[in-house]
C-alpha cells in the first residue's frame, strides 16, 4: 500500500472525515485490522483564512509547496489536498512535492460524467465558484457547473466558514441551500456538487432527489485506489 500525504486542517471539520473515509474504506477492501497509510500536514486554518480574504493567492500558495515538500520528505508517494478551493495551486504543490497530485475536481467530474450528469450546481466557497481553476477543470472533464447569483454566493460561502467550517450544522442553513439547489434545478441543474469539503456535513442525497457528488467522499475513493494499486 503506498503512503497518502494529506494537507489538511482547511477546516479540521473535514479533514477529520477524510481520516475516517480513508481508513474506513481501506477496512472495508481489505478487511481485518487494515488501515491506510497516511501522513497529515495540518495547518492552522486561521491563517489561511486571513490570507484567503486578503487575496494574497501568493503567499497561499508558498504555504502549499512547503507542505507539499515536507510531505515528500516525510515519505509521501502522493499527495491529497483535503480542501476543494486550496486545488487553485495544485499544479504548483504537484511539482514541489515532486509527487502524484490527486486532483478532487477531476474525480468529481468523472463521477458525474458516469453519471450522465452535464451541468450540475455548484455549491462551493465564493472563490471556487468565482475563480477559473475549478470550474474550467470540471469542463475540461465534460462537465458544465452552474453557481448561485452573488446573493447565493454570498449566503452559501458565508454558511461554509462562519458555521460548517466551525462544526457548527444549522437546519434553517440547510433549508436556505436546499432552495438553492432548487433555483438551479429550474435553471437546468441536473445534479449538485458538494463543491466545499465540509458542505457534506450540511446536506447529502437523503435531501434533494437529485444527483448528489460529494467530493470529500470521492476524492478519498481516488485517493485509496491509488493507495492499493502500488
Amino acid at each position: 500500500m503506498r503512503t497518502l500525504g494529506l494537507i489538511g486542517g482547511m477546516s479540521w471539520e473535514s479533514t477529520a472525515i477524510y481520516y475516517r473515509l480513508l481508513n474506513r474504506l481501506a477496512r472495508e477492501r481489505l478487511g481485518g485490522l487494515h488501515s491506510a497509510r497516511l501522513i497529515l500536514w495540518s495547518v492552522d486554518f486561521a491563517e489561511i483564512a486571513a490570507l484567503q480574504a486578503s487575496g494574497d493567492w501568493d503567499g497561499l500558495t508558498a504555504r502549499m509547496e512547503e507542505a507539499g515538500a515536507a510531505l515528500r520528505r516525510a515519505g509521501a508517494e502522493a499527495v491529497v489536498i483535503c480542501t476543494n478551493t486550496m486545488h487553485r495551486m495544485a499544479a504548483e504543490v504537484e511539482a514541489a512535492a515532486g509527487l502524484p497530485l490527486i486532483h478532487i475536481a477531476d474525480v468529481t467530474a468523472a463521477a458525474c460524467v458516469d453519471a450522465g450528469v452535464r451541468r450540475p450546481a455548484l455549491l462551493a466557497t465564493r472563490y471556487t465558484m468565482e475563480q477559473d481553476f475549478y470550474r474550467e477543470r470540471l469542463r475540461a472533464g465534460g462537465v458544465n457547473p452552474i453557481t448561485p447569483d452573488d446573493a447565493g454566493r454570498t449566503l452559501v460561502h458565508r454558511i461554509i466558514y462562519e458555521e460548517l467550517c466551525q462544526g457548527i450544522v444549522r437546519d434553517e442553513s440547510r433549508a436556505a441551500y436546499l432552495e438553492l439547489i432548487e433555483t438551479l434545478r429550474r435553471d437546468g441543474a441536473d445534479g449538485v456538487i458538494l463543491g466545499c469539503t465540509e458542505v457534506g456535513l450540511l446536506i447529502g442525497p437523503e435531501h434533494t432527489d437529485l444527483p448528489v457528488f460529494d467530493t470529500t467522499a470521492l476524492h478519498c475513493a481516488a485517493a485509496l485506489d491509488f493507495a492499493l494499486a502500488g
